[in-house]
């Protein structure tokens, strides 16, 4: 059947198309140099209508697009649209009883997933959307018709939400499903740790997504969590022991947290571990072969006796040597050096050798060669990194054949070759679940090591507890960034806060925490205290007012309270400590550098050095150009780094905090403090 316009109509309209012809299923429509071919399955709508002479068909197309016959007789276009649409309507009959097929299997399989006794994590979100484009684009009719056919318009508008609206069905989900398991396993958040768990704790421990930051403020309990999670894991039967990873930074955090995890779980098959025991564990099984830590990372004393021989040996045999180290020292370092051979002086060698063992750690750590290290190196400082690290080369040479003669590794080199074998697939991940403790302070090559693991199976979870308010790390190589920007490494949604501390009073908490935030690009979160604390919990003092502090301290403080002096540098510890063991007798006192003092807590902490000299608080950026290049970017915010360090000294204090201000060069950061509500006095 066939449609043409009039001699007439064809001339007056000048359009495209005159003439339609009916296929078996779907349109030709043609003019004298255009012809379009349209299937019925293309088809959304058609339209008849009526002008002033002749009539008018209007095909609907996907897109918005519309192709339209102009200028054919008015009764023949009834005649022709009336069969057409006849024909059409059979034909999409037809189809919509195998739409209504795929969409129905498709709502069973919608209906399975969020029936399922679990967490709908973003990852099956993915996988689910997906299937249904997969079954939209398996239909025989456009998805838009579907809602015309009362069979199928159910379970369409079921793809329909999930597709549109997926991450508040997700959101609705999840919170009902917690809701459930919070009530259901009640007697377990209660007695899985010594106190129970709180509504925030409980959360972070029932949330299954496949990559999950945990943001654990001061003192919020980050401990419990990571041991509720582990029973949890082990209470749901998604993990036997051994497919849990609980990784820690350090060999005592590690050994703690397997004696928290026997104590409080009865199992003996979870480990905790450091990184570098876990790349120490998969380098034995990957390669048949145990490497050997080498002594040097041991012993300090034989590894800058090592250094300093050869930089010795190097500047006496090499004048280019000894002058690039002279240039170096002199006008980088700001360091008076002596004439002639001053190689040879003892006091300037050992100094040297304490930066020297930093360069070449940081160098290790990046990996790669030295060519790719200058050309990542930020334009500016590229030509002198480069004579830097042309004069360190013989050095790292150096460090690189004692290892052979030892036949042994170092940490650095001990990670890279785990990452080589898990990337190889020489090793074969047993883990379904890694738990991180403190990943504020995680690397980008520890940080590989993860993603490598990962890697392998899709499935694993990564489960990782850190507060970037305490990332104080950057010096050896911490990168925040991968914690305030943890999806874009690691995948998953948005982080999920701790919110109570059980250390710090509401005082201490409003300031420390209002200090901290004035850096816009620290992650935002709630972290109230069960204790309000009154007004003089945070107070300024003179620095010359410690030891009427400590007199007065010694009236009321109990035997079991602990008092921790901290200051920004070791040298800074306060002489009156000196005495202190027979002056206060019944005080309990301890003195640590503030990085030291990380994870730690007392009753009364007191915090001295706050000045704003070269030794101050803020310290002023004093890295060398190895140090510019190789570790992360410093961040815009000014001293972002060094207000996280003062952060973390404020919230060591349960239940009041003392600053000890220098009176003639106070540190910029009192001001900021006593804006912020700290109480200055003269007098403690």
């Amino acid at each position: 059947m066939e449609l043409k316009a009039t001699s007439f109509g064809k001339h007056l309209a000048q359009h495209p198309y005159n003439r339609v012809r009916l296929l078996h299923a779907g349109v030709e429509v043609s003019g004298d140099k255009h012809q379009y071919l349209i299937p019925f399955n293309q088809i959304l709508a058609i339209h008849c209508k009526r002008g002033i002479v002749w009539g008018e068909l209007e095909f609907v197309l996907p897109e918005d697009k519309v192709v339209r016959l102009h200028g054919t007789q008015w009764q023949e276009t009834q005649q022709f649209y009336h069969y057409l649409q006849k024909s059409w309507q059979e034909w999409s009959s037809e189809m919509s009883v195998v739409c209504v097929q795929v969409l129905e299997k498709q709502a069973a399989a919608i209906t399975q997933t969020t029936e399922r006794d679990a967490w709908f994590n973003a990852d099956r979100l993915g996988t689910l959307q997906k299937d249904i484009l997969e079954a939209f684009s398996a239909l025989p009719l456009p998805v838009a018709r579907l809602d015309e056919f009362v069979a199928c318009r159910e379970n369409y508008q079921l793809c329909l939400r999930w597709l549109e609206q997926g991450p508040e069905m997700i959101t609705l989900h999840n919170q009902q499903w917690t809701s459930r398991m919070l009530e259901t396993h009640r007697t377990f958040f209660d007695e899985v740790e010594s106190s129970p768990l709180n509504p925030s704790q409980c959360r972070a421990v029932v949330n299954g997504e496949s990559s999950l930051l945990v943001l654990a403020g001061a003192g919020s309990g980050k401990t419990s969590v990571l041991v509720a999670r582990a029973g949890w894991l082990l209470r749901r039967r998604e993990a036997d022991p051994e497919q849990i990873l609980l990784l820690a930074f350090g060999r005592q955090a590690a050994r703690e947290m397997d004696e928290r995890i026997r104590q409080r779980l009865q199992v003996n098959g979870i480990k905790a571990s450091t990184f570098h025991a876990l790349a120490l564990s998969i380098i034995q099984q990957g390669s048949k072969k145990a490497p050997r830590i080498t002594q040097l990372e041991s012993d300090d004393q034989a590894r800058r006796a090592l250094i300093i021989a050869h930089w010795r040996e190097q500047c006496a045999t090499k004048k280019a040597q000894a002058k690039g180290w002279r240039q170096w020292m002199t006008e980088e370092l700001g360091w008076e050096v002596p004439p002639d051979d001053y190689w040879n002086n003892d006091a300037l060698a050992k100094r040297l050798s304490v930066r020297i063992e930093r360069w070449l750690e940081l160098i290790r750590s990046r990996g790669g060669s030295q060519a790719e290290m200058i050309e990542l190196a930020p334009a500016e400082i590229r030509d002198e990194f480069q004579k830097r690290i042309r004069l360190l080369a013989p050095l790292l040479k150096a460090w690189k054949q004692a290892l052979k003669e030892e036949g042994a590794v170092d940490f650095s080199g001990l990670i890279h070759q785990a990452i080589d074998i898990v990337q190889k697939g020489r090793f074969i991940s047993p883990w379904k679940h890694i738990l991180v403790d403190e990943f504020q302070d995680i690397s980008p090559q520890r940080a590989r090591l993860l993603s490598a693991i990962k890697d392998q199976n899709r499935r694993t979870s990564l489960f990782a507890v850190g507060d970037d308010w305490q990332a104080i790390y950057r010096f050896s190589g911490a990168e925040l960034s991968l914690t305030t920007a943890f999806a874009e490494t690691f995948g998953g949604g948005q982080p999920i806060a701790l919110d109570t501390t059980y250390r710090f009073n509401q005082r201490i908490g409003e300031i420390a925490n209002g200090f901290v935030l004035q850096n816009p690009a620290q992650l935002k979160k709630p972290l109230g205290s069960l204790t309000k604390g009154t007004k003089k919990s945070v107070m300024v003092l003179p620095d010359d007012r410690l030891e009427p502090l400590l007199d007065k301290l010694s009236g009321y403080a109990r035997p079991e309270d602990c008092i921790l002096v901290l200051a920004r540098y070791h040298h800074l510890r306060p002489a009156i400590l000196d005495k202190a063991a027979t002056r206060w007798p019944k005080l309990s006192i301890d003195f640590m550098t503030i990085h030291a003092s990380k994870g730690q807590q007392a009753e009364y902490v007191i915090i001295a050095g706050m000045s704003a000299d070269r030794d101050g608080f803020p310290a002023p950026a004093r890295e060398s150009v190895i140090e510019q290049a190789l570790l992360p970017r410093p961040e815009a915010f000014p001293d972002a780094e060094e207000r996280r360090l003062l952060y973390v000294a404020l919230t060591r204090a349960k239940q009041q905090v003392w600053l000890l201000k220098d009176s003639d060069a106070p540190s910029a950061f009192i001001d900021v403090l006593l804006r912020l509500g700290a109480v200055y006095s003269r007098n403690p």
